[in-house]
């Protein structure tokens, strides 16, 4: 992998630039879209300085993995991640190549398909408060980490500006349709599954994670990214424990460092210093390779 960060495609790309997301660009092709992977890096709703060397590589990377490891379970968008296949459309391609990936167009439906095998994060905090999670009441006496006896399904509404918005199942439903959400509930939870089972042969535990589906006439796709340490809860199992915050394995190197300084999360954030970002692409990189195997290297 190089080790230049990638802070935005734009200059190198002759097309129309129609969204630039915290991470993503999305450049228009006409009937297919062109999405970007930089290195950008954000926490607690901020782009942070500087952007962290080969974190969109790893990204586009273990989504195209995901992408192809899951395409008989769900269809997806995925065309192909040639930066060389663009020619024309692209000034210099050894600088995107790795972090692209060419897509269909679909209609985004402006639902999180979020899927918890365990109960942690903002799922824990939901039980602690009145014992359920996105209105499915849970069990008394769970603890934080606890492995849930079933996987559940806890949907939130999209907002591209701040946190997305939990809502319970019926609320997703009014607003998308019945058949729609249980469509995508059915898809979510076996998606899950098919990623718990195989991160498990590896000694990780997936504890949550996200989706994104879209709609290309009738067809329910796959859409944005599958996996990643950006869209997924990824434990080492030897760090796995009940009752603690464990370490996962994502930026949480600067999301410590930024919870540890004295920056007032109001105004903008300090600096990353070399060696979290360093830490922080070290381990992106290794959990690359430990889902992905040659296909890292």
């Amino acid at each position: 992998m190089a080790t230049e960060a990638l802070s935005t495609a734009e200059g190198l790309v002759n097309a129309p630039l129609i969204h630039k997301g915290k991470v993503r660009e999305l450049y228009d092709l006409g009937d297919q879209l062109l999405i970007v992977v930089t290195d950008r890096i954000s926490a607690f709703d901020y782009v942070l300085d500087p952007a962290v060397p080969d974190k969109g590589r790893v990204l586009n990377g273990l989504s195209a993995y995901w992408f192809e490891q899951t395409a008989a379970l769900q269809e997806n968008h995925v065309i192909h991640t040639d930066a060389y296949k663009l020619g024309d459309l692209v000034t210099a391609p050894e600088k995107l190549e790795g972090r692209i990936m060419v897509t269909r167009k679909a209609k985004r439906i402006d639902i999180e398909c979020v899927v918890r095998g365990y109960i942690t994060g903002g799922g824990w905090r939901q039980y602690q408060t009145n014992g359920e999670v996105n209105g499915i009441k849970l069990p008394e006496g769970l603890r934080k980490n606890g492995k849930l006896e079933q996987p559940i399904f806890t949907p939130a509404g999209k907002n591209d500006i701040g946190h997305d918005e939990d809502i319970p199942f019926e609320e997703m439903a009014r607003r998308v349709g019945a058949e729609l959400s249980e469509a995508l509930r059915d898809r979510s939870l076996k998606l899950y599954a098919f990623g718990r089972d195989f991160c498990a042969e590896r000694g990780i535990i997936l504890a949550d994670c996200k989706f994104e589906f879209g709609l290309i006439g009738d067809d329910i796709i796959l859409i944005d990214e599958l996996f990643t340490p950006d869209s997924s809860r990824f434990w080492a199992e030897e760090k796995y424990a009940l009752d603690i915050e464990i370490d996962s394995m994502d930026k949480e190197p600067v999301r410590a460092y930024l919870a540890n300084s004295d920056w007032d999360k109001n105004s903008p954030p300090p600096r990353l210093p070399d060696e979290v970002v360093e830490t922080t692409s070290a381990r992106y990189k290794d959990i690359y390779r430990r889902l992905a195997g040659d296909r890292a290297n």
